[in-house]
């Protein structure tokens, strides 16, 4: 199935804007939809377009960039060999997995000073250090971050086109959707949370509504993830670190605990392995701000983060990797609203999900209580107007939040709004704002 996706408008913002002056790069994890959603903004938006796939190219293909000093000769030949023909400026050339061959994305810079046709690029892993060694990156790639499904067209390839303008016209005035409306609107949340966000799961649920098929089909996804791990890390270090995300969330410490996934090893000696995990699209990763203000960047340690996956979906899979899809009654439980508290780590995941993909960096921040034996965490921190706004996620209705009530004395001058993400209507009391977790991309 071709779904509608957001990206779409960006592709034609960018058409319109560049010109031919840019290429554009479409970064992502593997399976989010990069190349169909390309592929269909080619047909449509196009009289003409010319697809490479380098993840099937012939050698002879791939030899034509090694030399692009006579693109006349370039384009003779991707026409002949592709039986496509390209009209200038009304084509559009696509490099998809463009990653598998550097000097095609290299040339990307002769490409768009001689403006003949168009440039899109896609790709994943493609900031990992071996895919760029050696070549020039071209400063005429304009960049754009592809993720998941969001809520949003997950409820349009359901056929509801309605219900999310809804929710944002609720948000910003201020008040709920209604107690009845809010039970389908959660309902259809966890489904999602179920489900995911990867094309291909959603389009299986669609046609087969079957959770155990959508279950394989994330388990093959999880899979392929994990290769391409290998080649990331041959020592199969960041495939351990992902697969014991869940694990690690669900002991709800204050970071990512290295040391009980590794033995003898520290986040200091990990960095670039954790960094090359984020590089390829496949975890979100939220870092301690030491000192929580306006400038967050400025004050995040390296050492101390939280990893999260991209699809919610797929975290839900990954919770259960070791067993049959029969052997838990997770999707039941999750979808009746019936999950037990031990599982709330879901609702996290799915928090981080929606802010990363509304363009936020992550951040939280955790201190020591007046005992010292456990921690106050904040679970998300936002930088809004010279403030930060704080977030607590529930997975459920209760409206306690003594770690904000702590937050706030310390740093009241500081923060511009107090959230908390749960699952009941929207709700405020005094300064705290209760917000439906599905209403989080407005934050």
């Amino acid at each position: 199935m071709i779904f509608r996706r957001k990206i779409y408008e960006k592709l034609l913002e960018w058409k319109r804007e560049s010109d031919g002056h840019s290429a554009l790069l479409i970064e992502g994890a593997r399976r989010i939809g990069k190349s169909t959603i390309v592929e269909e903004f080619a047909k449509k938006e196009y009289e003409s377009y010319l697809l490479i796939d380098f993840a099937a190219a012939s050698r002879s293909v791939r030899e034509l960039f090694e030399d692009v000093s006579d693109l006349n000769y370039l384009f003779l030949q991707l026409q002949l060999q592709f039986k496509v023909d390209l009209i200038e400026r009304k084509s559009l050339i696509i490099f998809d997995e463009v990653q598998l061959c550097p000097l095609a994305r290299q040339a990307v810079k002769q490409l768009v000073k001689d403006r003949r046709y168009d440039y899109i690029e896609t790709g994943s892993l493609i900031s990992i250090r071996r895919n760029v060694k050696d070549i020039l990156i071209p400063s005429e790639e304009r960049r754009l971050n592809m993720y998941p499904m969001d809520f949003e067209e997950f409820l349009w390839a359901l056929g509801d086109k309605v219900s999310f303008p809804l929710i944002q016209q609720c948000f910003e005035a201020e008040r709920g959707v209604g107690q009845q409306v809010n039970r389908k609107l959660m309902r259809d949340f966890r489904l999602y949370m179920l489900v995911g966000g990867m094309p291909q799961a959603v389009s299986e649920f669609i046609s087969a509504n079957n959770f155990r098929k959508v279950d394989l089909i994330k388990r093959d996804i999880l899979s392929l993830y994990e290769d391409d791990f290998k080649k990331i890390d041959p020592t199969g270090r960041a495939t351990l670190l992902f697969d014991a995300i869940p694990a690690q969330l669900n002991k709800n410490a204050s970071r990512y605990q290295v040391s009980s996934v590794l033995e003898n090893a520290r986040a200091g000696d990990l960095l670039e392995i954790i960094a090359e995990l984020a590089d390829s699209r496949t975890v979100l990763t939220a870092y301690h701000a030491n000192d929580p203000n306006a400038g967050l960047s400025a004050n995040k340690d390296l050492t101390k983060f939280k990893l999260y996956l991209c699809d919610t979906g797929l975290f839900t899979t990954l919770m259960f990797k070791d067993r049959d899809f029969t052997e838990n009654e997770l999707y039941e439980k999750l979808l009746n609203d019936k999950l037990s508290a031990n599982l709330g780590y879901l609702y996290e995941n799915v928090v981080a999900q929606q802010l990363a993909a509304c363009g936020n960096e992550l951040f939280y921040y955790t201190f020591p209580t007046e005992t010292s034996k456990h921690n106050y965490e904040i679970d998300f921190i936002l930088t809004r107007k010279n403030k930060i706004c704080p977030i607590e996620v529930k997975s459920s209705g209760y409206k306690s939040h003594a770690s904000l009530n702590a937050f706030s004395e310390k740093f009241s001058s500081r923060i511009l709004k107090k959230y908390i993400a749960y699952t009941k209507d929207y709700a405020k009391d005094q300064d705290h704002f209760y917000i439906p977790v599905y209403m989080t991309p407005f934050l």
